[in-house]
């Protein structure tokens, strides 16, 4: 393998790539958990698509965020592509069924009014946010502990990523999501349902603290030592920002039982990029660090240099990421915006849920609707579509 000498283009790719997954895991990972914990929190049909319209709007632009990452990291470092994904074939492909039963269950529960017909595409949804937030924590603690490298890249296939270190880290991280889109739920709802994700949050907070904590450990001492997991990066930076993620979800938890539920969300979201940024600190200076063996005789994992495009497709990379990518925050953050309201479970002689106002009164109609315009109809005979920002 040809190793080049770095350059601050192919470190910055790298570190974009980073925030592109922390980016997706934060977005995503509140979507995974409304799906997981809506069966927990629901006491009828109409809490479950109450907890569905909570992330309707959203959901589907959230996942541009994964297909960014991806093609980012293909057109960048097509190296670091290669040797991953063709090794970990099977575990990319459970992930995108995972995501596509998902993303037809939201689209597909509403076309029929049968209670068989709409549990089993609520199943789908529980099933498909499970399977991918296991597989995403799996993946991401073995980037962080290394993979077992040979000349050809990583080979294990599926098998090799589900050691026990691996699997503590995906439950960790699927209660991590669950914690998350708990604290979501509680700022996006009110009445009884506001109430019992405030009270699951709490529980399944303190569960994710715990876990994320012993895999942090874990990994520092009988995985990959944290002192000089990289030669370019003292090992501190990735420990410190691993137990200021520890501390923030902690602090999350006290906050959601003091039902300071927006000060909880932007604590778990922080969490999520602090442990993304500590994985990217274990790997740096490589893309893929090696647990054992290696690519080639001397080097502990593929380095960004030897993975990185030419300079001229990083800078023109550079160039358009820069000039599209405030339009597309922009119109993302818009779309939060629209639809920031509360949805409320309506008054027992209506049979759709309202749009509640910023202090949680009742509104006229949805945001941006005219005065006296109906409220969203969600419920009534054979339920309608999901919105999906439409």
């Amino acid at each position: 393998m040809q190793v080049t000498t770095i350059t601050g283009l192919s470190v910055t790719w790298f570190a974009l790539i980073g925030l592109l997954w922390a980016g997706y895991l934060v977005l995503e990972g509140f979507d995974f958990g409304v799906s997981m914990v809506a069966p927990l929190v629901s006491r009828d049909d109409l809490d479950r698509r109450l907890c569905l319209n909570a992330i309707g709007p959203v959901w589907d632009g959230n996942e541009v965020w994964l297909l960014v990452a991806g093609g980012a990291t293909f057109a960048a470092f097509p190296l670091w592509y290669a040797k991953l994904f063709s090794g970990a074939y099977l575990a990319l492909f459970l992930v995108l069924l995972a995501l596509i039963v998902r993303g037809v269950s939201f689209e597909f529960r509403g076309k029929l009014g049968g209670v068989t017909w709409r549990r089993a595409w609520d199943a789908a949804n529980v099933g498909g946010s499970l399977v991918a937030a296991l597989i995403w924590g799996v993946a991401f603690t073995n980037f962080a502990h290394g993979l077992p490298l040979t000349p050809n890249g990583y080979t294990g296939g599926l098998f090799g990523l589900l050691h026990p270190l691996a699997v503590v880290g995906g439950l960790a991280a699927l209660l991590v999501f669950a914690f998350h889109g708990s604290v979501f739920l509680a700022l996006k709802t009110d009445g009884d349902l506001r109430v019992r994700a405030r009270r699951l949050a709490v529980s399944v907070g303190a569960g994710a603290t715990l876990l994320t904590a012993a895999t942090v450990v874990w990994l520092g001492t009988g995985g990959r030592p944290w002192a000089g997991i990289s030669p370019a990066l003292p090992g501190a930076v990735p420990l410190g920002f691993a137990m200021t993620a520890v501390l923030l979800l902690a602090l999350g938890v006290t906050l959601i039982s003091r039902r300071h539920e927006g000060w909880a969300f932007g604590a778990t979201a922080l969490a999520i990029l602090l442990l993304v940024g500590a994985v990217w600190g274990c790997m740096y200076p490589m893309t893929i660090a090696a647990s054992s063996g290696g690519v080639a005789p001397g080097l502990p994992g593929i380095p960004i240099a030897a993975a990185a495009s030419q300079p001229y497709t990083l800078t023109v990379m550079t160039v358009v990421a820069g000039i599209f990518t405030p339009f597309v925050l922009a119109y993302q953050g818009w779309t939060y915006w629209v639809f920031r309201q509360r949805l409320t479970r309506p008054p027992a002689s209506r049979t759709a849920p309202q749009w509640a106002s910023r202090g949680g009164g009742p509104s006229d109609g949805p945001p941006g609707a005219p005065a006296g315009a109906a409220s969203p109809r969600v419920a009534q005979g054979p339920p309608a579509p999901l919105a999906h920002g439409r």
